[in-house]
């Protein structure tokens, strides 16, 4: 079973405890006093998040994650191992935060890496101890503890595009049609419980990620529905599509909805680069109502019928020069801010 697409997830890290240091004194025939051979405990192994570019989602990603013990000490000077480092990947972009909030991480490149649970030093065995005032050292110590530490993992950007609308308004059939994700859809409303991202190619092998984001209902930013985890899924898209049903006979009320709402939870959400998709072009009432639709909105609207598979190749060509307009006004904001 494939699993659903994850941008958020808290996670317990330990890492590895160090291994106990040993006591234990040599045996030789006829030495009554040959000393202390208890050897030292290895050190436990970190925990380390890295960034790569194999990885698209958090999906793979349980807690607890636990760095591996040290080896103990033995005797006759036998020293515990060193464990390896447990080394976890996430994708690029992803923001590691403190569960208060703060900032710990972002690993933006193929390879950055944050040490997330630190593994314990080895204790000292007896042997440590010997010296001229203490010929038989009777104590060892215990490995120390690993580092422990709850975090927030979260991908800055999900996709370059998200699919907004209230449930049922084809979003999961849109993504099917224009990508090679394959979400359930059914003729019943939160058919999409999770996330899905699928990858929208075009015929230059230039590739951009599509979100089928969970529907909204009226008060989302009241935490109603699915609520916060909707609008958070939101935030980590760049671009934007309004999904409209045009069964509805006043359809631009559900697009002054949806921007309430994302205003209500971030001021100046619904403001980003964003079109409005007018689907289900293909039933008897749906030209009226995508008239009504234009003279209520002033964003452009692009009529499809996601099942009939209608207008899917020009709302593909919008949708690209739609994000590679906004990377070239970024591109000149970045400069701008370098300059000043």
């Amino acid at each position: 079973m494939s699993k659903y697409f994850v941008d958020y997830k808290e996670v317990e890290v330990y890492g590895g405890d160090g291994g106990d240091g040993c006591m234990s004194f040599m045996k030789i025939p006829r030495v009554e006093f040959a000393g202390p051979d208890g050897g030292d405990g290895g050190n436990g192994g970190h925990v380390i998040f890295i960034a790569s570019n194999m990885k698209k989602s958090l999906n793979h990603l349980d807690s607890p994650v636990k760095g591996i013990r040290g080896v103990d000490g033995g005797p006759q000077n036998c020293h515990g191992a060193t464990m390896d480092h447990t080394y976890i990947q996430v994708p690029m972009g992803t923001v590691i935060s403190s569960i208060s909030g703060q900032e710990l991480a972002n690993l933006e490149c193929d390879g950055d890496y944050y040490v997330a649970g630190r593994g314990g030093a080895g204790g000292r065995g007896n042997k440590f101890y010997l010296s001229n005032e203490n010929r038989g050292p009777s104590v060892a110590e215990k490995g120390a503890k690993g580092e422990h530490q709850r975090l927030r993992v979260e991908l800055r950007t999900m996709a370059n595009v998200g699919l907004i609308g209230f449930p049922n308004a084809g979003k999961s059939t849109l993504l099917r049609a224009i990508t090679n994700a394959k979400p359930k859809v059914a003729a019943y409303p939160f058919t999409t419980r999770n996330p899905f991202v699928g990858i929208m190619e075009f015929s230059d092998h230039k590739q951009m990620t599509v979100a089928d984001i969970p529907g909204l209902i009226t008060g989302a930013h009241k935490n109603l529905g699915l609520g916060f985890s909707f609008l958070q899924h939101i935030q980590r898209c760049t671009c934007l599509l309004y999904v409209i049903d045009l069964s509805y006979t006043e359809p631009w009320t559900q697009y002054k909805a949806l921007q309430y709402e994302l205003e209500q939870y971030q001021q100046g959400l619904s403001t980003r680069p964003c079109l409005i998709v007018a689907n289900k072009i293909d039933l008897s009432v749906a030209e009226k109502n995508l008239e009504v639709l234009k003279a209520h909105v002033d964003l452009p609207v692009l009529a499809v019928s996601a099942a009939k598979r209608i207008g899917l190749e020009e709302l593909m060509i919008e949708i690209r020069e739609l994000y590679e307009r906004y990377e070239v006004d970024s591109t000149k904001t970045d400069a701008e801010n370098k300059a000043s």
